[in-house]
């Protein structure tokens, strides 16, 4: 019987259907026995046998994948593929494939909630309230402001058709524009450093790259606006943590959400002590809705490459 290993802690957290439809096609499922992200130790030990993998974030790099003595197929758990060695893949003939908009809405619902919790410094309301502090804290508003978003794919746009809904005026910057879609939105394709300078909130939708490591750093973090917001739902890998926490820190931009880091939880833990950044467990692809169709998309995209 073929085995595919299932590492998300949150496939079928909500239905079993995806699980069910792998054993009505002759699969042994083993679910994550750990009940978090796997080490590479962790991997080598449980991918020796397996026939399939559907994977989150734990790491599938060379020295993983050499151990693997039967395993024909990757479905990645999302869209991000940077955790697996894709040349080896190929080289192995190791099929991989994504779950392509499966979460795509609710990663931009909670972008969007990550601007409107900074700006509204609602977790610092919130906490002063539990305290019996009723203090009015002034914030900022969202409201007819200027919104960069780097990056236009699924995510990107999402982000861009909730941003209209308050009236904000869109800036983006792409290497592959979408120029139908920003018509159709009024959007503005700009340079990078043009959306930096200028807008009020700036949102990243970019995978992890050489190119696109540290996107934002002291550089950029100085163009940027002292009222300025910077959320990140994409890759941990696109923000200089040193840098965004001297930022925060000396009140160089206004605030940060981030449900993204390098390593998670994040090394820099100077960052969770700030009050104008609200952070997140990697969660944002976690609704109801995201995940049972990110589980049954990953199911089947496993049938359709081993059957």
């Amino acid at each position: 019987m073929p085995k595919i290993l299932v590492t998300p802690r949150s496939f079928g957290k909500h239905s079993d259907e995806a699980k069910q439809l792998l054993e009505s096609k002759g699969f042994e499922v083993i679910m994550n026995p750990y009940g978090r992200i796997l080490t590479e130790d962790e991997m080598k030990k449980e991918i020796v046998d397996v026939d399939g993998i559907i994977v989150g974030v734990d790491p599938l790099n060379k020295d993983v994948l050499s151990n693997a003595l039967n395993l024909k197929a990757i479905a990645k758990y999302g869209v991000g593929t940077d955790n697996i060695d894709l040349e080896y893949c190929k080289t192995n003939n190791i099929q991989v494939t994504i779950t392509r908009n499966a979460n795509s809405d609710s990663v931009a619902d909670f972008a969007f909630t990550l601007m409107l919790a900074v700006a509204r410094r609602v977790v610092e309301v919130d906490k002063a309230c539990r305290n019996m502090d009723w203090g009015k804290k002034t914030s900022i508003s969202i409201y007819g402001k200027t919104l960069g978003v780097v990056g236009t794919g699924a995510i990107g746009k999402g982000v861009i058709k909730r941003a209209k809904g308050f009236d904000m005026q869109i800036l983006a910057y792409d290497l592959y524009q979408d120029e139908a879609f920003a018509k159709e939105y009024g959007v503005k394709y700009v340079d990078l450093d043009t959306l930096i300078k200028e807008s009020d909130f700036i949102s990243l939708h970019l995978p992890a790259t050489n190119e696109t490591k540290d996107l934002f750093s002291y550089r950029e973090f100085g163009m940027m606006k002292e009222t300025a917001v910077l959320v990140n739902t994409a890759r941990g890998e696109l923000v200089d943590e040193d840098a965004l926490y001297e930022a925060l820190r000396d009140k160089k931009i206004y605030g940060a959400g981030l449900d993204v880091f390098k390593k998670e939880p994040p090394e820099k833990k100077e960052l969770l002590e700030l009050e104008n950044i609200v952070v997140g467990a990697h969660a944002a692809a976690s609704s109801v809705d995201a995940v049972n169709k990110m589980s049954l998309m990953a199911a089947q995209n496993i049938i359709d490459s081993l059957l």
